[in-house]
């Protein structure tokens, strides 16, 4: 039986568990999760491989999470749906992800609406069911979402407990079409080391943070420097209004130190060395209706930028010595 491969984007609305998903199908933590919404700003890629076994054909899913569905208010609001609809371009399925736990709203209609416009075979993926006592529930709500769309298959799913996911693959891989692998067996990811090293720091702020702050906030890699034994790291957080900054600062500098702790702790993991971490905060006023500050956050400008040539001819090599560290650190 032939090889099969394909782009499979994961669409949804903010919430809905994609990240979640992701990261449990690839079986690495790539994309950055919190219970606060549009925490997903880029779109993420991430490589499942599966081997050939009885009962299944070898193949590669390769994964687009993307950042929830909303209505954008602001530049950033308006780069993230681009992020989406770019990712919707030329997949070969969508996983259309819905809290199975949350009646549908008319907010949920905008992600429909974007599918269809794509005309791509989609599943709708009912996540959180393990929320759900009685399971008799579902079966009114799959039969609601089936009016709505004509979807391939309906798979009810836990991400988060990990419940479903191996009936979920098997149907991806069946509706993928043959074709080779487009990354090597090492390679999990096409986001460079950098840009993850700022969504683990973005991540601690969400975490450590409440109200405005998580969503005034973005970081910004100023320097990478990868040595055998010591990455040195210096980034700066960017925020909107000085009041912010004292918040992301502390007392005597007690919240500042707390973020860069525990994001050290995880990038350490991620690159196989000790990190000597330097963070710094500015305020950058508005910076989220930046046309231009917010073009400069993707990460793909950024590689560019750095290295003189296109994100792709570069994503290789960066691909690579992220496999390699991510399999040292396991």
């Amino acid at each position: 039986m032939p090889f099969r491969s394909g782009f499979v984007c994961i669409l949804g609305r903010p919430n809905a568990g994609k990240s979640t998903l992701l990261n449990a199908l690839v079986g690495e933590k790539l994309a950055i999760i919190s219970r606060k919404p549009q925490t997903t700003r880029n779109r993420i890629q991430g490589v499942v491989h599966l081997p050939k076994r009885k009962g299944r054909d070898g193949a590669q899913i390769v994964l687009i999470d993307t950042p929830g569905v909303h209505k954008p208010d602001s530049s950033l609001g308006r780069k993230m749906m681009v992020e989406v609809r770019e990712a919707l371009e030329g997949c070969d399925l969508v996983l259309v992800i819905m809290d199975a736990a949350r009646k549908f709203e008319t907010r949920d209609q905008y992600a429909l609406d974007l599918l269809k416009q794509s005309r791509t075979p989609a599943f709708l993926i009912l996540n959180k069911v393990d929320l759900i006592r009685d399971k008799e529930k579902l079966l009114p709500l799959i039969e609601e979402y089936r009016k709505l769309h004509d979807f391939r298959e309906v798979i009810p799913i836990s991400a988060l407990k990990r419940d479903g996911l191996e009936a979920l693959l098997k149907k991806v891989v069946a509706a993928l079409p043959a074709g080779p692998a487009y990354f090597g067996e090492d390679q999990v990811t096409d986001q460079p080391a950098r840009f993850m090293t700022a969504e683990i720091i973005r991540e601690q702020i969400l975490q450590g943070t409440e109200e405005e702050i998580p969503y005034a906030t973005t970081v910004m890699i100023d320097s990478f420097e990868e040595g055998a034994k010591l990455t040195r790291i210096a980034a700066t957080i960017y925020c909107e209004r000085a009041g912010q900054k004292g918040i992301l600062v502390g007392k005597r500098g007690q919240m500042l130190k707390k973020i860069g702790s525990a994001a050290r702790w995880q990038i350490e993991r991620m690159v196989g060395t000790k990190v000597y971490l330097e963070l710094y905060v500015k305020v950058q006023p508005g910076w989220r209706d930046s046309r231009g500050f917010v073009e400069e956050l993707d990460w793909r400008r950024q590689l560019e930028q750095l290295t003189g040539r296109p994100a792709e001819h570069t994503k290789q090599f960066e691909n690579s010595k992220f496999a390699a560290h991510n399999n040292h650190s396991k």
